[in-house]
């Protein structure tokens, strides 16, 4: 295929190829020399232009096929535009003279084809340059026309569309003529010539003036004819053309000129409706003509005719635009309401024909009002419908006010309004539905009354109207969830109060039952209470049904349909809505009426022959509903009478009176989905599915309608916001006998089974014509479904007889002429083959299809068998390979069949079944079955559409079927991946948009398996291009490809879209304005009008992968959008937000009006868009502040945002759109719209949690959110009215304790304003559960409650917080206690502001912990439980209330437990003071009530009560913790412990209750095993040393009271205390410290694994390399080693024996691991808490009590070998150890420990080697460290510890600091090793016995003055040498004076130190004058106080 690329043909290469190739190799270079054309310079295409033409022209002449036909005529057309045109007349000559030829062979057509698309091609491109020989072509087409076929009369239609579209204007004088043959054409019998023609009359209409002026008539007229007998395109395209038509007609304004050339006619908008009234009620007949149909008594009006009309109805309105609608909205309203008037009696003669024609008027309403009319327009369409509603209504009330019964009831006003009043209430009910709260303030504005009005209609004498009204309220109540309640009360009430009208007892009863069916779309519920009123009236309803024979049947039904709504709870309902409650117990119970219904069943038929027609329809409900009950229960239940339902079952499937075959509605369900699309496109979802449904069931069949079914009022889910439309009763009983069958006779016997198929078959024989078919269309349906629940249930047929049966009825079906029924039994065949279960027995299946495949020349049967081939294989799989050999070359062979387009579609779609069940089998058919796909996809004619859908399977069955191998780049994969691309290629370039849609997911394929080798750049455009496309399926493919793009490319995709709207191509639809608002605009727009629920799931998550993807990059475009889309509604918001703004001050109220104004005077690319999709939008900005969370930390930091956009400006951050997010939050929060304000508020909690700790630059110590502060406040303040739902309150309580917790306003006054707002909904709810709104469920005041005292919890924590980190605390908890509540040393007045309330709020805090605290005991407990509830819930509403105590318990908990701390447990209520305390008001009192004299508990056990309560709610969370628990949660939980153990007397109860003691501990240790994040495993370890503090401070308690009481006795009777007693035994699971040992060895072997010698296979200790943990290591490893130290004191004597080396163990463990080497010799933070912890060890009581003395002597011993030995090289691995690290741990033991550890020579001898080794090191920083630890060893006040050392080492150092007089110090360290040593010296001095101190003074004076310096050296120095002069000044001046005698005689004794020291004194005293000396001792330790102070000593 790359010899293809080249400008010109090589024709040597295409010489070679064979057929197939050469067709292919053509197409190839079209398609290639297409895009090169564009691209070639003007001078190289006419250079070979002659050339070019004669080869394009000689492939006219070689038969092209229809893609290729158009690609040559385009590139002919480009060649011309680009090169010379002098050769142009000459190549239309050519094609003229081919059209012309008289040649009619079949093989010639292709030629006469190509030429005639060529001429159109040339006249689009070129136009006018062609000047006036289009007059000549024109009339050859023309006359061309008269011979043709339909193929041929198709592509001429077209190629007049593009003629008139090249010529404009200047065809003028062809336009008659062309109009003329266009008319005859759109009625043609091909429907794709009518398509075409109507393409062709709107390319005319544009320049042909009569056409909607004087021929305005005759074109209405001819579109309505060409609807008669139409496909679902012809509709689409007939309406467009003459909706398009009228809308000119109605908005032309026509020029003079064109007036003085004809004779206009001025059309006004009334005469235009009534012209397409005139088709909707009469059709194309006109007055005259008696058709068939109206001789049968039925509609003139064909269904067909009326559906397009409608569609032309949607398209003139939309052509003229949403503006206009606004407009001119009343009169078009009465126009489409008149449709279904009594002025028009034709259209309602029958219900069938009513049902049909409401339907169509509500398409028209639905998709006008919905689709073009922003959220303002349709606010005031409202009140137009509801005008409407109140005129027709007066009506009614008129005549029904009219005393004579029975001209009321025959009234044909009433009658006839009926259809208008239904319509009108199901757009009102739909419109309210999609606005959603935006409509509230219309509704609950008295003076419209719009609630009353409807509720008015209710008891309306039509059931349609009274249904309609119902559903109207039920749409509603979803809307508005706050009218859910108040209008049930009314309905209830008229019920209860007018029980004497029959159509006020039905009416009330459906609207009550529609009601209930809202109750699941609200999730705020209703009351508990109304289900029990609304049971108590049906069952007065029932009793009373027998008073008054008028109302009896009225009143049974209301009461029953109550019932079963309540159950949404008669049994059918309760069965299929409440299956938790259906136990065994429960179904034996519903059993008894079981067999009295199926003995009803089986008297039905003599009971109607007796009572007649009046029975006839409430029987066959009966029947329907008794069989979906049926179905429902399990088949055991009424097995006794099974077999008499299989009897009436049989009677009902072929009951004779049953006429028409609903096999539209019977059979899909019984066949396979994918086979679903071959049948007609009517079965494919359209846009248009509403109306296009009843074509689908046929003239005779009403499509569903409510009143068929009052029960769905409350059944069905609303399916988008459509009503429920049930089918009439006669159709749903055969679909549930039909399923029905299918299970019950799987359960009987088998001579049952034989007897009943038998006579089913008999049935079929024996009727003849028509009924046959319905009787066979029922039989194989049941019997379809019986072999569908057996192959299912495992079951097995029976015996051969069955086979017999079930293949004869089966095979008959296949042979039907009724597509679906042969499709039905192709499914039932291969279910057949499925159930038996032999092999022998499928393959005689497929050999039977074989033959009659390879017999059979009628096209049923061959469709019927290819596809009952390809079932077979989809069900069994791998046939043996000769089997699929045999399948594949048959279906080839049929798939070829070019007479019949039916059985190749059949053929084609079987072949891709067997490609997708074959797999890797099919491998080998890959390339011949790819070349038959592009050959026929080259030849088959474009009006055989679906054959071309058909092949669209089959390539992607090919692609899914090679798959990944696709990115091979062998030759044979590279020509198959060519081949795929090139037929995707084909089928994008196809008219019909279902294999456009084929073409876009084959590409999808292979961009999934080889994405290098899809063009990206032209699939996006392609995609682009029909975004907008009024073909579902077709968007729905563009969106789910899209989707699947952007996962990988999303930068790439959007690029390509922008350029390409940017390169401005005609093609693109303008509905996407992507060259503006880019792709993800377009996508946003898309989204707002699409109402398709998968297709905008598809738009959501393909704008939420370009977000993820691209929102940081290009940040300032999408906040643009989403503002956009949030500003396009401000005009709403504006009123909002001047309220609100009202209380502020008034410089403030600017910046919050400032939010609504700024975007007005712009035009927004999003006119008034929906609530939903201002949602998203809003949804769309949290994303984007999370995904700036994880990129440059600059978003965050205003600071560094304003540099690097300084760097460089096209850079964008985050922090500096701020104002625009507090904007769009407040927009959002203060809209109408209920879920707008909540993603409002969940948007500003986002944005202040973000940022509220960015410091402001320009106002240092301010953050940047404060200037916000008004803003925050009044988008606050509206989210607190009463009239707010609980949820929206929640989250607004939510975000003020954000926003207070944030600490953003510092400011108390400012502060107030929002806590105002939580002040006064506390206020609201402290009456608790019974005072809040009674709107809604019980559940939803539990939430509010919860969510208010969460947010307190929050502000109160954080208070506490605040004040702990801003106050050192204070000594005692009662005076801490004093000092918040007078505030008389609070720093922090938020914590002033929450104790104004603390008295309330602790009280509501431990009653909600109590109910939550119940709520989650288990199930058995449940009789336990207050029979009236808890605080804050209902026992009714317990399990909906859970949810919410879930979600606030933990915070409140920490507060609680802050609060009980800051009591210290001594004050039971903050408010009554010490001396109230005999009345608690406590948890467990709340519930009674503090005054119902319930038991006075003592304060004692008060605080016990609260402690367990608190404790006991902890560990029953943390000892079960689910997956879904949240960080908040544990750490809240665990943050509470804390608390709770701060104060003295809950650790005393801890303390002294070991057990309870374990199980917290061993809790903690399962969260620190389960959970991985640090922070609660920190939480967790300090937890547990607060117990471990607990229990040493009782241990201690008990040992001081035991000495206390036993002063006198000798101490050895004193009992041990302490665990391990006095054997030192610890049990594990009863011992304190086995538990705590075992949790930290948890944290240190998961840090540092090398611990447990078992985890790291090594034999014991062993020396590795040390190394540094992160910081989160190293702070769970230090704190689990101060646990550890603290340890031992919990023990007696000999239990800290058994755990001291365990201890000691992991102690040393972490030094030797953790002791890195860190520069400036700093320890690691590790070995820091490890030495921390061997010092406490060291210095334990238990060291030197008399017990233990012996044995922790020992130990420590060998803790002290131990830390010696890691020294040692093992493995030449000990240099990386620290030297400091164990350095400072020997230290710690010398000065620790006890002498007799230490100073055992060995141990004594190696310590001195360690110290010496290490003085020789070379590093400063070793040295520096070694002579501080050296210090403060030789100062240990025990000679024995510390002399040796001197001995040892004091030479040593003195030798070191002589070196340095001669080695002068260069740096800072080498100074202080000086000093240091110098320090040591001067410690020897001190240490030393008076009578060796005057040597050691004398050593050390000689030392100090040679580092003096004179007055000359002193100037030059280095700043070192300075300090060193320095530091030995100073310290011979304090020397001096000490040791004087020893001073004077030394510097008697020697002249020359006597004169450096003067001089250098001199020179200091000189060097203070000049100036202060600057110089500081950098680390130089020690008190160094300022010298100048002591020069004047001496």
């Amino acid at each position: 295929m790359e010899l293809a690329h080249s400008l010109l043909l090589n024709e040597e290469a295409y010489s070679q190829l064979g057929e197939v190739q050469k067709a292919e190799f053509i197409f190839e270079w079209l398609s290639y020399l297409e895009k090169l054309l564009l691209a070639t310079s003007r001078n190289d295409v006419k250079e070979k232009q002659k050339t070019l033409v004669e080869q394009l022209l000689s492939l006219l002449n070689s038969s092209p096929g229809p893609p290729t036909r158009k690609l040559l005529a385009k590139n002919l057309a480009i060649l011309y535009s680009i090169g010379d045109t002098f050769s142009v007349y000459e190549t239309i000559d050519k094609c003229n003279d081919l059209i012309r030829s008289k040649d009619d062979s079949p093989s010639y057509l292709p030629t006469k084809l190509a030429a005639v698309v060529c001429l159109g091609s040339l006249y689009k491109k070129l136009g006018r340059i062609l000047g006036n020989t289009f007059t000549d072509t024109v009339g050859n087409i023309l006359k061309a026309m008269k011979s043709a076929e339909s193929q041929g009369r198709y592509e001429i239609m077209l190629s007049l569309q593009n003629i008139l579209n090249g010529l404009g204007a200047a065809a003028a004088p062809c336009h008659r003529d062309v109009y003329k043959v266009a008319r005859s054409c759109l009625t043609d019998r091909s429907m794709a010539v009518r398509c075409a023609a109507a393409k062709c009359l709107l390319e005319l209409q544009n320049e042909a003036i009569f056409m909607w002026s004087t021929d305005l008539d005759s074109v209405a007229t001819l579109c309505f004819k060409s609807f008669e007998g139409s496909n679902y395109d012809v509709r689409i395209s007939v309406s467009k053309l003459l909706g398009t038509i009228l809308a000119k007609a109605t908005i032309s304004k026509h020029p003079g000129t064109a007036a003085s050339r004809q004779s206009i006619r001025r059309v006004s908008l009334e005469e235009v409706l009534e012209l397409l009234g005139t088709g909707f009620l009469r059709g194309s007949s006109g007055f005259l003509r008696a058709s068939g149909d109206m001789l049968k008594g039925t509609s003139s009006v064909s269904r067909d005719v009326r559906v397009g009309v409608t569609q032309a109805y949607v398209v003139f309105v939309s052509t003229l635009g949403g503006a206009w609608l606004e407009k001119n909205f009343a009169a078009f309203l009465s126009h489409v309401l008149s449709l279904v008037s009594q002025s028009h009696p034709k259209t309602t003669q029958t219900q069938i024909d009513a049902v049909c024609c409401r339907r169509c008027v509500s398409f028209i309403l639905r998709t006008t009002i919905g689709g073009l009319l922003g959220e303002k327009a349709q606010l005031a369409a409202v009140k137009d419908i509801f005008q409407a509603i109140w005129k027709l209504k007066k009506v009614m009330d008129a005549v029904m006010s009219d005393g004579n019964l029975d001209t009321r009831l025959g009234s044909t006003d009433v009658a006839a309004s009926q259809h208008m009043l239904v319509c009108a209430l199901q757009e009102l009910g739909n419109l309210i539905y999609s606005l959603g709260t935006t409509v509230a303030p219309l509704l609950q504005d008295s003076s419209t009354g719009l609630l009353e009005s409807i509720l008015s209609v209710i008891p309306h004498p039509s059931i349609s109207v009274r249904l309609a009204a119902a559903w109207c309220l039920h749409c509603i109540a979803v809307a508005l969830p706050s009218c859910l309640t108040p209008l049930l009360d009314r309905c209830l009430e008229r019920l209860t109060g007018l029980k004497a009208s029959p159509e006020t007892v039905t009416g009330f009863s459906f609207a009550v039952a529609a009601l209930l069916g809202a109750v699941k779309h609200c999730p705020l519920g209703i009351p508990h209470g109304k289900g029990k009123i609304i049971m108590t009236l049906a069952e007065d309803l029932l009793c009373s049904a027998a008073q008054n024979s008028r109302l009896s049947a009225q009143r049974t039904q209301a009461g029953w349909l109550l019932i079963a709504a309540l159950m949404t709870l008669a049994i059918k309902s309760f069965v299929s809505h409440c299956g938790d409650l259906l136990t065994e117990e429960v179904i034996q119970r519903l059993l008894p009426p079981l067999p009295c219904a199926v003995d009803l069943l089986t008297q039905l038929s003599s009971i109607l022959k007796t009572y007649g027609s009046p029975l006839k329809t409430p029987s066959v409900v009966y029947r329907q509903r008794l069989y979906e009950l049926l179905i429902l229960l399990p088949p055991k239940t009424y097995e006794g009478n099974i077999c008499a339902i299989l009897k009436e079952l049989a009677a009902d499937l072929t009951a004779p009176d049953i006429q028409v075959a609903a096999s539209t509605f019977l059979l899909p369900p019984l066949c396979h989905q994918d086979d679903l699309l071959i049948l007609s496109p009517l079965l494919q979802e359209t846009d248009h599915r509403f109306i296009e449904e009843q074509l689908l069931l046929g003239n005779g069949i009403a499509c569903g309608s409510l009143e068929y079914d009052p029960y769905s009022v409350y059944e069905k889910d609303v399916e988008g916001y459509s009503v429920p439309k049930p089918l009439p009763p006669a159709l749903s009983v055969i679909g549930s006998a039909a399923k029905l069958f299918g299970v019950v006779c799987a359960h009987v016997g088998v001579t049952q089974r034989l007897l009943i198929l038998e006579q089913l078959l008999d049935h079929i024989k024996h009727t003849k014509g028509a009924r046959q078919q319905v009787v066979q269309l029922h039989v194989v349906s049941s019997v379809s479904s019986f072999l569908k629940y057996v192959a299912g249930s495992k079951g097995c047929l029976g015996p051969e007889e069955m086979k017999r049966f079930a293949l004869t009825l089966v095979t008959g079906a296949l042979e039907s002429p009724n597509p679906l029924l042969r499709c039905a039994a192709a499914e039932a065949w291969a279910r057949l083959a499925q159930v038996v279960d032999d092999g022998a027995f499928t393959a005689g299946l497929a050999q039977v299809s074989f033959d009659k495949l390879k017999s059979a020349r009628d096209v049923v049967t061959r469709t019927g068998y290819s596809l009952a081939l390809a079932s077979l294989h989809r069900y069994l799989g791998g046939i043996s390979s000769q089997h699929l050999n045999s399948c594949v070359g048959i279906l080839y062979t049929l798939a070829q069949d070019s007479t019949s387009p039916d059985v190749q579609t059949w053929a084609l779609h079987s072949l891709s079944l067997i490609i997708d069940s074959a797999g890797p089998l099919y491998y080998v058919h890959v390339e011949p079955t790819l070349s038959l796909i592009i050959m026929l996809l080259l030849n088959v004619p474009p009006t055989h559409a679906e054959v071309h859908q058909s092949l669209g399977r089959c390539l992607n069955a090919l692609i899914t079927t090679l798959g990944p191998e696709l990115q091979g780049n062998s030759t044979s994969i590279s020509t198959l991946r060519t081949s795929c691309l090139l037929g995707c290629a084909v089928m994008q370039d196809n008219p019909d948009c279902l294999v456009q849609a084929q073409a876009i997911s084959c590409l999808q394929q292979l961009h999934m398996f080889a994405p290098q080798h899809v063009n990206l750049s032209s699939l996006v455009s392609c995609l682009c291009v029909n975004l907008c496309s009024p073909y579902l399926l077709l968007r729905r493919a563009v969106l789910a490809c899209l989707r699947q793009l952007v996962q990988r490319e999303a930068a790439e995709v959007s690029e390509y879209a922008v350029m390409l709207a940017k390169d401005s191509r005609e093609e693109l639809t303008s509905d996407a304005n992507i060259r503006e608002v880019g792709l993800e605009g377009a996508l946003l727009i898309l989204l707002d009008k699409e109402t398709d629920d998968k297709l905008c799931h598809d738009i959501k998550e393909t704008l939420n992968y370009m977000l993820t993807s691209m929102a940081v990059g290009k940040l300032s475009l999408w906040l643009k959008l989403c503002e956009d889309v949030l500003a396009a509604s401000a005009d709403f918001t504006a009123l909002t937000c001047v309220d609100t703004m009202q209380e502020e001050e008034g410089d403030k109220g600017d910046d919050a009006s400032v939010l609504t104004t700024t975007h007005d005077e712009k035009s927004h690319p999003f006119t008034n868009p929906q609530w939903a999709t201002r949602v998203f939008a809003a949804e769309c900005v949290c994303r984007i502040i999370n995904q700036c969370e994880n990129a440059n930390s600059a978003h965050f930091d205003i600071a560094l945002a304003q540099e690097m956009k300084k760097r460089d400006s096209r850079s964008d951050f985050l922090v500096l759109h701020l104002a625009d997010l507090i904007r769009m939050a407040f927009m959002a929060a203060t809209d109408h719209n209920d879920h707008l304000r909540l993603s409002g508020l969940e948007m500003l909690l986002v944005v202040i949690r973000r940022f509220a700790t960015v410091p402001e630059p320009e106002f240092p110590g301010h953050v940047i959110l404060e200037q916000y502060q008004a803003n925050v406040g009044a988008a606050l303040r509206p989210a607190f009215t009463s009239e707010t739902p609980p949820d929206v309150t929640a989250k607004a309580c939510q975000v003020c304790s954000a926003w207070i917790a944030s600490g953003v306003v510092s400011d108390l006054n400012d502060l107030r304003r929002i806590h105002q707002l939580l002040v006064s909904s506390l206020t609201k709810i402290q009456a608790g559960k019974e005072a809040l709104s009674h709107l809604y469920n019980e559940s939803a005041s539990t939430m509010e409650i919860l969510a208010v005292l969460k947010a307190w919890a929050e502000v109160y924590i954080i208070a506490v917080q605040r004040r702990k980190n801003h106050r050192q605390p204070l000594k005692t908890t009662t005076c801490l206690e004093d000092s918040i509540r007078y505030g008389s040393c609070s720093s922090d007045g938020l914590l002033d502001l929450v104790y104004t309330d603390i008295g309330t709020l602790s009280r509501l805090w431990l009653a909600a912990l109590q109910d939550f605290a119940l709520l989650t005991l288990p199930s058995e407990f449940a009789s336990q439980l207050p029979a009236e509830g808890g605080a804050f819930y209902t026992a009714e509403t317990s399990e909906n209330a859970k949810l919410h105590y879930y979600n606030s318990w933990a915070l409140i908990l920490h507060a609680t437990a802050l609060w009980l701390t800051s009591t210290g447990f001594v004050v039971a209520d903050p408010d009554e003071g010490a001396s109230h305390l005999s009345r608690p008001v406590t948890p467990t009192s709340m519930c009674q009530g503090s005054s119902s004299g319930a038991t006075i508990k003592s304060p004692e056990d008060v605080y016990t009560d609260r402690f367990h309560l608190i404790l006991g709610i902890s560990v029953e969370f943390l000892c079960s913790l689910r997956s879904d628990a949240t960080m908040e949660s544990i750490t809240a939980c665990l943050h509470a412990l804390q608390a709770l153990l701060d104060v003295p007397w809950p650790r005393s109860k801890i303390g002294s209750d070991q057990d309870l003691g374990v199980e917290l501990l061993n809790v903690l240790h399962r969260v620190i095993l389960t959970r991985e994040s640090p922070s609660i495993q920190l939480a967790s370890l300090e937890v547990v040393r607060q117990i471990i503090c607990a229990a040493q401070e009782h241990v201690k308690e008990k040992r001081r009271s035991a000495e206390v009481d036993d002063g006198a006795a000798e101490k050895e009777t004193l009992p041990e205390f302490g665990e391990g007693k006095d054997t030192g035994g610890l049990v594990p699971g009863k011992s304190l410290v086995f538990a705590t040992l075992e949790l930290c060895v948890c944290i240190l072997v998961r840090q540092l694994p090398e611990l447990n010698p078992k985890l790291t296979g090594s034999p014991g200790v062993k020396a590795t390399k040390p190394q540094m943990l992160s910081e989160d290591g190293s702070r769970l490893v230090s704190a689990a080693l101060v646990i550890l130290s603290e340890l031992p004191a919990v023990c007696s004597p000999e239990g800290s024996i058994s755990v001291l080396p365990t201890i000691l163990y992991l102690t040393i463990g972490v030094l030797r691991e953790t002791a890195v080497k860190l520069p400036g010799g700093q320890l690691s933070s590790t070995v820091a808490a490890s030495l921390q912890a061997l010092k406490g060890i060291l210095s334990s009581p238990m060291a030197q009590a008399e017990k233990s003395y012996t044995a922790w002597t020992d130990l420590l011993r060998s803790a002290l070998t131990t830390i010696l030995d890691c020294w040692d090289p093992v493995d030449e691995t000990h240099q990386e150890l620290d030297e400091v690290s164990l350095l400072t741990a020997i230290t710690v033991f010398v000065l620790s420990t006890s002498p007799e550890v230490t100073t055992i020579p060995c141990l004594q001898k190696r310590c001195i080697d360690k110290f010496k080794a290490t003085l020789e090191i070379k590093d400063p920083m070793v040295q520096i460290k070694t002579y501080q630890l050296l210090h403060s060893i030789f100062q240990y006040p025990n000679p024995a510890v510390s002399y040796p050392y001197i001995y040892s080492l004091a030479s040593c150092i003195m030798e070191k600091l002589q070196e340095i007089d001669k080695r002068k110090p260069e740096n800072t360290a080498e100074l202080q090793i000086f000093q240091e040593g110098i320090k040591v010296l001067e410690t020897l001095v001190t240490v030393a016995e008076e009578h060796h101190r005057s040597q050691l003074v004398a050593c050390l004076l000689p030392i100090l003055i040679s580092f003096l310096l004179d007055e000359n050296a002193l100037g030059s120095a280095t700043s070192i040498m300075r300090s060193l002069h320095d530091f030995a000044l100073q310290n011979l001046m304090q020397i001096g004076p000490q040791y004087s005698s020893v001073f004077k005689s030394l510097v008697a004794s020697s002249p020359a130190l006597k004169a450096r020291l003067e001089a250098a004194i001199k020179g200091n005293q000189e060097s203070v004058k000049v100036k202060i000396p600057t110089s500081k001792y950098t680390k130089s330790p020690g008190k160094n106080s300022s010298i100048q102070l002591k020069t004047s000593f001496i």
